[in-house]
């Protein structure tokens, strides 16, 4: 089997029902899911996942429901496939919780505890002030920086959010000034297209400085270990160190991601061949086929998904 790097899915990639098929189906992500459950304590689970009354079209529920489905498949795999050969684990911004319980760093309770924190947090900043994020595909980088720098010069909230693949990066800001970044984009040519983004704020930027500085003393209570698998840092674009991974996740809530760079770090120096995401959506599976299409791409969101890649996996 080749070297694989397991990604977890980031925010954004939610939708209705997400993850109740393998709730009924499978005995182990039921367990797991039941467990993850019991340690939050302002909603519960399942009537997330089954969005009825459009839970997760916010952020404070958004967040622990996507980290409690790649947990739930990333057990199912850890039963199935023992020998998977896992060289390392990249979660896209919240999904980095999922990769450090995963990887050993961090107790599930906390984990889970401290996410659901930080959700709370981030839901609080986002309805502060009006923001915006919006995609910019084929991207100019070094124009599309250049516009950001010149509008924030003017005391603008504005930045390059996410540094997704080759073929895309986002910008985070005031809703204005992600307007006006738009427009200046469009008209010098800096890319192929721009696209806004239905989200409920401009994560990675300095408008959640509340919620990073809150967040602060939560993350430093944490029982940390030594990652037992490499956990490579958006923020950092290298492996979290158990030193550091409080003051690592404080940065994260308003630094820009760097999620092409976490995989390219995974091929040169792991020699990753193979890429698993789990969880909603299949986003990162689509970015690392931007980044090198020679790595092979699997991504498992349900329980469907999970048996064509268990069956490709054995050889069936």
């Amino acid at each position: 089997m080749e070297k694989t790097a397991i990604l977890f899915s980031g925010q954004g990639s939610q939708y209705s029902g997400m993850g109740l098929d393998l709730y009924q189906k499978d005995a182990l992500f039921h367990e797991t899911l039941d467990r993850l459950n019991s340690y939050l304590s302002s909603f519960d689970l399942l009537t997330v996942l089954a969005n009825e009354k459009h839970e997760l079209d916010q952020t404070k529920f958004q967040q622990p429901a996507i980290v409690a489905v790649s947990l739930g498949l990333q057990a199912m795999v850890q039963r199935d496939l023992p020998d998977l050969p896992v060289a390392g684990l990249i979660g896209l911004s919240l999904g980095e919780y999922a990769a450090l319980i995963s990887a050993g760093a961090m107790t599930e309770e906390e984990g889970m505890q401290a996410l659901e924190a930080r959700a709370s947090l981030m839901q609080v900043d986002a309805s502060q002030e009006p923001s915006a994020m919006a995609a910019v595909l084929k991207p100019d980088v070094a124009a599309v920086e250049a516009i950001c720098t010149q509008l924030a010069a003017s005391g603008a909230i504005i930045a390059v959010s996410n540094y997704n693949s080759p073929k895309q990066i986002v910008l985070g800001g005031q809703t204005a000034v992600i307007q006006q970044a738009i427009a200046e984009i469009t008209e010098q040519g800096a890319a192929k297209r721009v696209v806004e983004l239905p989200v409920s704020g401009a994560f990675h930027t300095q408008l959640f400085q509340t919620a990073s500085e809150k967040m602060a003393p939560i993350l430093t209570k944490l029982t940390v270990s030594e990652p037992q698998i490499p956990v490579i840092s958006n923020t950092t674009g290298k492996p979290f160190e158990k030193e550091r991974i409080a003051e690592t996740l404080v940065q994260q809530i308003v630094s820009p991601t760097h999620f092409a760079d976490c995989v390219s770090y995974l091929v040169k120096n792991e020699g990753v061949e193979m890429t698993l995401e789990l969880g909603p959506g299949g986003t990162l599976t689509q970015f690392v086929k931007q980044i090198d299409r020679k790595i092979k791409r699997h991504h498992v969101e349900d329980y469907d998904s999970y048996q064509v890649f268990l069956a490709e996996m054995r050889g069936n």
